[in-house]
């Protein structure tokens, strides 16, 4: 025979419906953690803000590299003085009695005269006659063959040497540019107005290279530009060149 309380047991067991979740109670579940989790989320960046450097921050600001200092001072030595200075006093200079000036006169330096033109404005000169001449150079034996230049005289219509006058020499010896300025008279071994001018250390050839010019005191031409060839001979390293005032003037 059963049992009569288990059957009923039984009985009872299979009308007892289940139970079930209410979706109120899945709600607040999920509120709960979402709350807990904010919570969370607001203190780790709290913690963050106050220290950056803590190990869990994601993105932790740049170290600073440390600053050493590198200059030492050094003490300032002090000066010591003596316990006792006494002033040194210098001996007082005495005038003496100026010198009694002697009837024996000082030599004085000459200065060379600069010679000056004397001649009429728009004067015009031309080169004299047999000019130019070549011949050996005879006037600087010490340079001897190792020498080439100009020289010569002005003269005015009546023949007469004129001092003064600029003779102005250029153009191009090769690849050397020629550049030479004098004074009539300053070379009398040529003659009273006599001119000479340095073009090389040795004969050189050239056609037509090289020009020679009388200019005024205002460097206004008093003569054309007038060419000439040199040849590279020791028997034709001077070159004479003489000018004369043009009759109509």
């Amino acid at each position: 025979m059963s049992d009569p309380i288990e059957e009923y047991l039984e009985e009872n067991e299979q009308r007892v419906p289940p139970k079930r979740i209410s979706p109120g109670f899945l709600l607040n579940i999920l509120s709960g953690i979402f709350v807990a989790g904010t919570v969370v989320v607001v203190l780790v960046f709290a913690i963050i803000f106050i220290n950056p450097q803590v190990g869990f921050n994601p993105l932790p600001p740049t170290t600073m590299p440390a600053l050493f200092l590198t200059w030492t001072p050094s003490p300032t030595p002090i000066i010591s003085l003596p316990e006792t200075w006494t002033p040194t006093v210098s001996p007082t200079v005495m005038p003496t009695d100026p010198p009694i000036p002697s009837n024996t006169p000082e030599p004085t330096q000459e200065e060379t005269p600069v010679p000056t033109a004397n001649i009429a404005s728009g004067t015009s000169f031309s080169i004299q006659e047999g000019s130019p001449s070549y011949v050996e150079n005879s006037f600087h034996l010490d340079a001897g063959c190792n020498w080439l230049g100009i020289a010569g005289q002005v003269f005015d219509k009546e023949g007469t040497p004129v001092s003064g006058i600029l003779v102005k020499a250029g153009g191009f010896l090769g690849e050397i540019e020629i550049s030479g300025l004098t004074l009539t008279g300053m070379a009398p071994d040529y003659g009273e107005g006599g001119y000479e001018i340095a073009l090389s250390d040795s004969p050189v050839s050239s056609d037509g290279d090289i020009w020679i010019q009388l200019l005024d005191q205002a460097n206004l031409p008093l003569s054309e530009k007038i060419y000439f060839t040199t040849f590279d001979s020791c028997d034709s390293n001077l070159i004479k060149m003489d000018f004369k005032q043009n009759p109509e003037d």
